[in-house]
């Protein structure tokens, strides 16, 4: 597939390098210059510098032969321009990053597509959206849900206590066969290597593991991983930048109570206008004696959302150290993932992999419905339509020749999730969630073809 990326920022960066790695053929725009050494240097790509939205420069980029153009400069205004430029100048399809929360939301008022632009992204949205996802989950570190929540994706630590602890999969198959829920990943804390789980898979405290559940599942699965759901109400967020004002916007709205701290003045008063349900603090959240001052230790949890990764690790490892249950960071360098999950940060939130995550799914083939990576694993969760034709359409799931770098999570048959053993037949107009390694994405896609 033929892409071009406008914009060599954090997410244009982290896309390319994604997207290099799978031998896709990638041209990658910028005016700085520094940004597109680095990638010339380490990526396999085609690297131009100029003014993204000019004419010239894309029909130079080969603009009328692509078949996808992602605009994700810093502006959103650019991002706009360039795809309506390149839509006529013949590019196939156009997706641009937004950050204005309004602008997401309209979509089903404003016809982006007749201005040429095809999807919009926000990454701070997406961001906003997993926050309040992942408070209304206290025990899960990452959720993802597929078809409105018929079946949702959900990763956590295995705790010490836990009854899955020094067991097999198949010795807790074996003990929970009527459960809905079924286990697809696993990075062991000891090697840090990621695995798709077999039956003779031992299972050990500290390992990070997901699972893919229905609505019902979600509490069996608490129960038989020794959790407890707990109520969080009482939210501290760090840092009123997009996603911080959006999630506190969109908590307070259901009913949490938020405290927002912002140590720019001026920002604060603005923010302290718009959100009238929420309760505005001017000060440094790297101050410790204003954090507990302003009760860190009555906190259920702890967001922090600044723009330095660095201040967002630090406060949250002190509110935990403060007793607050769930913690959450916004971090930009993923090398920090595994690290972090392992000194009490619940959860890191980061917004080039959601930015991605949203981007692939148009890439991948076999109508790929949705798509998340699994931070800092080397797995893809993908949900497929099933059609006609495709070669698992009217075979039963132990029938399938699936490679075992593979594993079907669940189905959703019209509208309801279903956790899918062997013996279960798919169907034309199945929606298949698979979780796989990279090794064996092409193979999978074949299947639904």
């Amino acid at each position: 597939m033929k892409i071009i990326i406008a914009g060599a920022g954090e997410v244009g960066l982290h896309l390319a390098k994604l997207l290099s790695f799978e031998s896709q053929n990638i041209t990658l725009i910028d005016i700085n210059r520094e940004p597109l050494d680095i990638a010339e240097q380490n990526l396999d790509i085609r690297v131009l510098r100029g003014n993204v939205s000019s004419i010239s420069l894309l029909k130079e980029a080969g603009i009328g032969s692509t078949d996808m153009l992602i605009a994700v400069t810093s502006s959103e205004s650019v991002n706009i321009t360039v795809c309506t430029i390149a839509k006529q100048l013949g590019v196939k399809k156009t997706i641009a990053r937004i950050s204005d929360a309004e602008l997401f939301t309209a979509q089903k008022d404003i016809d982006f597509k007749a201005i040429g632009v095809d999807e919009l992204i926000s990454p701070e949205y997406l961001a906003a959206e997993e926050i309040s996802v992942l408070l209304s989950q206290s025990a899960f570190t990452d959720s993802y849900d597929f078809d409105e929540g018929a079946l949702t994706m959900v990763g956590l630590t295995l705790q010490k206590h836990s009854s899955f602890v020094n067991k097999t999969v198949q010795e807790i198959s074996e003990n929970t066969f009527e459960l809905e829920f079924v286990l697809i990943s696993i990075q062991e804390r000891s090697t840090g290597r990621t695995l798709i789980p077999r039956g003779d898979t031992l299972l050990k405290a500290g390992d990070q593991l997901y699972f893919t559940t229905t609505k019902e599942g979600v509490p069996m699965l608490y129960k038989a991983l020794g959790q407890k759901h707990q109520e969080l109400r009482d939210i501290m967020i760090l840092g009123a930048s997009e996603i911080g004002f959006q999630a506190a916007s969109d908590l307070s709205a259901e009913g949490y109570n938020i405290k927002l701290i912002e140590r720019d003045k001026e920002l604060a008063f603005e923010v302290a206008d718009l959100l009238p349900n929420c309760l505005i603090i001017h000060g440094d959240g790297r101050n410790i004696d204003l954090l507990i001052e302003e009760s860190l230790e009555d906190m259920d949890a702890f967001v922090a959302v600044t723009g330095d990764s660095e201040t967002n690790i630090m406060s949250c490892l002190l509110a935990k150290s403060r007793g607050v249950k769930k913690t959450m960071a916004l971090v930009e360098n993923t090398d920090y993932f595994r690290l972090l999950h392992s000194i009490g940060v619940d959860t890191i939130i980061n917004k080039k992999l959601l930015a991605s995550n949203m981007i692939f799914k148009y890439i991948r083939k076999g109508k790929v419905l949705a798509l998340t990576k699994l931070s800092n694993m080397h797995t893809e969760i993908l949900e497929f339509y099933v059609h006609s034709k495709s070669k698992v359409c009217n075979k039963r799931i132990k029938n399938i020749n699936f490679p075992r770098e593979a594993v079907i999570g669940g189905v959703i048959r019209n509208g309801e999730g279903i956790i899918a053993l062997g013996s279960f037949k798919i169907l034309q107009g199945d929606r298949v969630v698979v979780c796989a390694m990279p090794e064996a994405i092409k193979k999978v896609e074949k299947l639904f073809k």
